[in-house]
């Protein structure tokens, strides 16, 4: 895939791509950080961001999923899939690679899995990491002894292992609960919680607030929900998955205090808190690092293109949001 970027417009040209580019919801949406900034124009049929607070970073929005990533891999990544023997194992044939390409279209303009930073592609890594997210908070199973991730991913669609309807008051007037209703874990990465559910079911425009099932019929709507999450920030001043993966962030002073930098630890870091990150080696952590480094092979990445330790891993990073004081 070429790199290809932006040319110097003039003033008025610009304003009438903004124009344009509104038709393709980059300039004052929910992703208006990162890449697919303000300033995002549209140029025939490519999407092009421009950095517009940092001049020495060109950053650009380009090309499909599907230029680089095929079924194949797909299938390689979760080959056992459908012919798992799990106990209440009723999504066979639920998940496939059609449905997270569809799902991944609607979020591509917006940079995910086709940004350049410097003209150097970013893509590529960030679907090897999301996919591992995916494949360990779905999995059926990891052998913890070799540290092997197992092709039993894409096992779980939901997990309704809870008493807890997960329905907090404090949104009634935004995003009321439905009687009966219970916002548990759904999708390709799980989310919880009447707000989670109405934050997105309005940027996707379905009603999932009254029909959370819909996430569990659908695998290109659980795809969905689970990019969203990624490409969203937990809390307000806080980079997202998205950003961090592609190295746009920039910690602060009290980041690199906290020893958090861009990168995969910190996808952890936003993803998952004090219940992976910051607890030194564990488990839980290399489960997840250990499929993302499989996936980099499968799709043709160096390892080494991962950086160091600090920034594979968030052994020792400060939380962003400490279990104590947020909501999964």
């Amino acid at each position: 895939m070429e790199y290809k970027c932006c040319a110097l417009l003039t003033t008025a040209l610009i304003l009438v791509m903004l124009v344009n580019c509104s038709a393709l919801r980059c300039a004052g949406n929910s992703y208006s950080r990162g890449c697919c900034g303000k300033e995002a124009i549209a140029v025939g049929e490519r999407q092009c961001a421009l950095c517009n607070t940092i001049p020495t970073r060109t950053c650009c929005v380009e090309g499909a999923i599907t230029d680089y990533f095929q079924m194949d891999q797909f299938e390689k990544m979760f080959s056992n899939r459908d012919s798992l023997e799990v106990e209440s194992h009723a999504n066979k044939a639920f998940w496939d690679y059609q449905s997270f390409i569809t799902a991944s279209a609607y979020f591509q303009p917006y940079g995910f899995g086709t940004t350049y930073i410097n003209r150097k592609f970013t893509g590529t890594k960030e679907v090897a990491a999301f996919l591992a997210h995916v494949a360990t908070k779905t999995s059926c199973e990891y052998n913890m002894t070799t540290r092997k991730p197992s092709a039993s991913s894409l096992c779980y669609y939901k997990k309704t292992n809870s008493n807890s309807y997960y329905c907090d008051e404090q949104y009634k007037n935004t995003y009321p609960c439905t009687s009966g209703i219970a916002y548990y874990s759904r999708g390709a990465l799980p989310i919880y919680w009447n707000y989670n559910y109405g934050e997105v079911g309005k940027e996707l425009d379905v009603d999932l607030l009254n029909h959370p099932e819909y996430i569990e019929q659908n695998a290109t709507l659980a795809f969905q929900v689970a990019i969203w999450r990624w490409m969203m920030p937990i809390k307000e001043h806080q980079p997202s998955a998205h950003e961090v993966i592609i190295d746009y962030w920039k910690p602060n002073k009290n980041d690199t205090l906290g020893k958090r930098v861009s990168g995969f630890g910190a996808t952890m870091n936003i993803l998952y808190g004090d219940l992976v990150c910051g607890q030194g080696d564990n488990e839980s952590m290399n489960n997840v690092i250990a499929h993302y480094l499989y996936y980099l092979d499968l799709m043709g990445v160096n390892r080494e293109e991962t950086g160091p330790n600090e920034v594979l891993s968030c052994a020792k990073q400060v939380v962003f949001n400490p279990s104590s004081s947020s909501s999964p």
